[in-house]
């Protein structure tokens, strides 16, 4: 079973960049394609981004294109996300977590959630 850990997130002032990381235990990981999700207070848990097995092939939620970037590697077992241009609007807890099928915009399709990093953007 693959545990997830994100850190990284923090209080950041709009226009500014974080990166989050999350790490996973176990040998498995570059056997998954992994996702960020977001969740901000009294709303729906939402896909952010996706990446494949190999980083060849990355899905972005319309609102963070052009803004966030995903990476990972698959040495050191930890997916990235970049976040450059932060709005307030991306306060957030966020979430990295792996796929088990199905489409990558939906939050039913990925299991081994980890425990979330907070992100706060003020304006």
């Amino acid at each position: 079973q693959v545990q997830l850990v994100e850190s990284g997130g923090g209080l950041v002032q709009a226009g500014g960049s974080l990166r989050l990381s999350c790490a996973a235990s176990g040998r498995t990981f570059s056997s998954y394609v992994m996702g960020w999700f977001r969740q901000a207070p009294g709303k729906e848990r939402e896909f952010v981004g996706a990446i494949t097995l190999n980083g060849g092939t990355l899905h972005y939620a319309n609102s963070v294109k052009g803004r966030f970037s995903i990476s990972r590697d698959n040495a050191r077992n930890t997916v990235y996300l970049q976040m450059n241009s932060l709005k307030p609007e991306d306060t957030a807890v966020y979430y990295c977590a792996r796929h088990v099928g199905g489409s990558y915009y939906e939050r039913k399709n990925f299991a081994s959630w980890g425990q979330g990093t907070q992100v706060t953007v003020s304006s």
